[in-house]
């Protein structure tokens, strides 16, 4: 678990993290989400105890992660995967850091095995695809078999089937009781990932909440509807607050209705319905316009001659 109260951080005149709170439970997958700027890599980089708060403080599994005898085996984390000797194999990286912190020479050949390296751990790291790169960091993550898994951008680089073996990789150590937390840019993937967010805008919280709850919070309550007899559907629906358009390719768009209202009254009048479904916003969606006002940098998009 991983635990921030009133979390500051200050640079100078900038305060990069904002008076912080959240938790991050064991057994699910927590994405850590905000735009470029928000404060994410500096909170990261507090939980770990790589930058000392102004104010507040945050723990891991209970302590402060410099208090714990054996950091590796409590916190497994990628910051920065090229954070490594390139003149090493990958397998004498696992295995200097393993020696140093107590960890058996087995485990070495676990995680190299667990990020599919077996055919490259004895070449030199900095020859390294950034693909091959991120699962050495990853293996360096998992060495100490840790309860808490912090992972910045983990996807970066990785092919279609390294992404899938990822999000299979995050699901598999939560539901082993493991905390796991996630901060990438790809909402794509974090949906089919991530069961809870925290979300922060200029090192302040937006939301801490699910998935489920953060995307529903964003979507507006629109029904697409096509029917044999949308001008009949109309005349059955029509109300005071409820608005119809049409969507350009047949259907149509319904507002101030749910689902089950509007399938109740064309059963009811005896409209068939070809379609009939809720219009729920993508997580980037509700990304961007929750966090549209804590964007700290802008592009322009009248002023792109320049960059031609």
């Amino acid at each position: 678990m991983i635990e921030a109260r009133g979390l500051t951080k200050e640079y100078g005149d900038k305060r990069a993290v904002d008076d912080l709170s959240f938790t991050v439970q064991p057994g699910i997958v927590t994405g850590f989400l905000g735009p470029n700027g928000a404060g994410k890599s500096t909170t990261m980089r507090m939980i770990l105890g790589l930058d000392r708060p102004s104010h507040g403080s945050v723990t891991v599994n209970g302590k402060a992660y410099r208090e714990h005898q054996a950091p590796l085996q409590e916190v497994g984390a990628l910051l920065e995967a090229r954070a490594i000797h390139t003149g090493r194999s990958a397998y004498n990286h696992l295995l200097a850091l393993a020696q140093t912190c107590g960890i058996p020479r087995s485990r070495v050949d676990e995680v190299i095995e667990a990020v599919g390296l077996q055919g490259v751990a004895r070449k030199r790291a900095g020859g390294f695809s950034l693909g091959m790169g991120q699962r050495l960091g990853i293996a360096t993550a998992l060495l100490g078999d840790p309860k808490t898994v912090i992972l910045d951008e983990p996807v970066n680089g990785l092919d279609p089937e390294g992404i899938r073996w990822i999000r299979d990789l995050l699901r598999s150590l939560a539901a082993e009781g493991r905390t796991v937390f996630v901060s990438s840019h790809l909402m794509s993937e974090m949906a089919l990932t991530a069961e809870h967010l925290i979300v922060i805008g200029r090192g302040r919280l937006i939301a801490d909440t699910s998935v489920a709850d953060f995307i529903a919070g964003a979507s507006q309550n629109v029904v697409k509807v096509r029917t044999l007899d949308p001008e009949g559907l109309r005349a059955v629906l029509r109300g005071p607050d409820v608005i119809f358009t049409d969507d350009g390719q047949g259907a149509l768009q319904v507002e101030g209705l749910t689902t089950d209202q509007i399938g109740i009254a064309a059963g009811s009048a005896g409209i068939t319905l070809l379609e009939l479904t809720a219009q729920q916003a993508s997580l980037e969606e509700a990304f961007m316009g929750m966090t549209n006002d804590a964007v700290e940098y802008h592009a322009d998009a009248h002023h792109t001659g320049a960059l031609s």
